[in-house]
């Protein structure tokens, strides 16, 4: 073969090679000859994001998922990585939020630029969230309903059982005699009715002259309330008399009276002073009554043989 031809296949070959990495690398996102940015996110859920999926700026595609994988701290999160093939700056407070693109469940990446300054460099992680999906929307509006459902399915089925139970053999039974019962039930009352009634017209004399005694006893309270007005007043007056007299002075007054005499009472019994002492000492009172019978031994001897008390003499 000729040198040229070799060289010529050689070249063809390094060019299918090239081609054939710079294919791959465009349809994973990558584009080996344009500028571009790296971004991470991380989500506890992704809900079907795959690579290549793409990432847009308010509709617009800004660049494509590149790489999914777990954490590496084994938390079951995972990183999602985004080559940015635009120059529009992205805020660092941007959310990559994943969304629904389409009915069908594909996804998309968008990127709710935040209203920072600073801007995101190559390498940055941006914070991520998830959109609420048809089918968790779906579930979120149907579970009240089927709660209702499950509810109403209950009572229904409640209602059911009472019905049977209701039409049962024995239930019938104890509807009719419940029915007998109301029936001797108001029979009863007929004939309470009718007797109140014969009670009430036998009595019916006796009602008026009550009433008649009571409307008498009307009038006379009525004849009778000035003095009872009066009686009042004078109850009032002696209210206010008693009010205005300084009552609990003289309570007070006596009590300390009565304390003072129980202290001098009590004294006496204790034989303290004179008085205790005659009470108490026996002993003065046999000396007095001693003394007494000699006094009077004395005047008894003095109206016998007054000459021996009494000398005259004559001049």
């Amino acid at each position: 073969m000729k040198k040229t031809t070799i060289i010529y296949i050689g070249v063809t070959f390094v060019l299918a090679i090239l081609i054939f990495i710079w294919g791959y690398n465009y349809l994973k996102g990558k584009d080996l000859f344009s500028k571009q940015t790296i971004l991470y996110s991380r989500y506890q859920k992704i809900d079907g994001l795959v690579t290549a999926n793409p990432v847009m700026i308010n509709g617009k595609q800004v660049g494509s998922v590149n790489k999914i994988f777990f954490a590496p701290d084994h938390s079951g999160d995972l990183i999602v990585t985004f080559i940015i093939k635009d120059k529009f700056p992205i805020p660092k407070n941007t959310v990559a939020r994943i969304i629904n693109a389409t009915l069908l469940g594909a996804k998309s990446v968008d990127l709710r630029l935040g209203n920072s300054k600073e801007m995101v460099q190559s390498g940055d992680t941006l914070k991520g969230s998830v959109e609420v999906t048809l089918k968790d929307e779906v579930n979120s509006a149907l579970a009240p309903m089927k709660a209702r459902a499950e509810r109403l399915l209950s009572n229904v089925d409640t209602l059911v059982r009472g019905l049977s139970k209701l039409f049962s053999n024995d239930a019938q039974g104890n509807i009719h005699k419940s029915f007998a019962d109301v029936a001797g039930t108001l029979h009863n009352l007929n004939i309470t009715t009718a007797e109140l009634k014969v009670m009430v017209k036998d009595n019916s004399v006796h009602v008026s002259r009550t009433l008649s005694n009571l409307d008498s006893l009307s009038g006379a309270l009525s004849d009778s309330r000035m003095d009872l007005r009066a009686t009042i007043h004078n109850f009032k007056d002696i209210s206010d008399t008693l009010s205005k007299a300084e009552i609990s002075q003289t309570i007070h007054q006596a009590k300390m009276s009565l304390e003072r005499i129980n202290l001098l009472l009590k004294n006496i019994n204790a034989g303290q002073g004179t008085i205790g002492a005659l009470v108490v000492n026996d002993s003065l009172y046999m000396e007095l009554n001693k003394s007494a019978l000699e006094l009077n031994k004395l005047l008894k001897d003095l109206r016998e043989n007054p000459h021996r008390y009494l000398k005259f003499s004559v001049f």
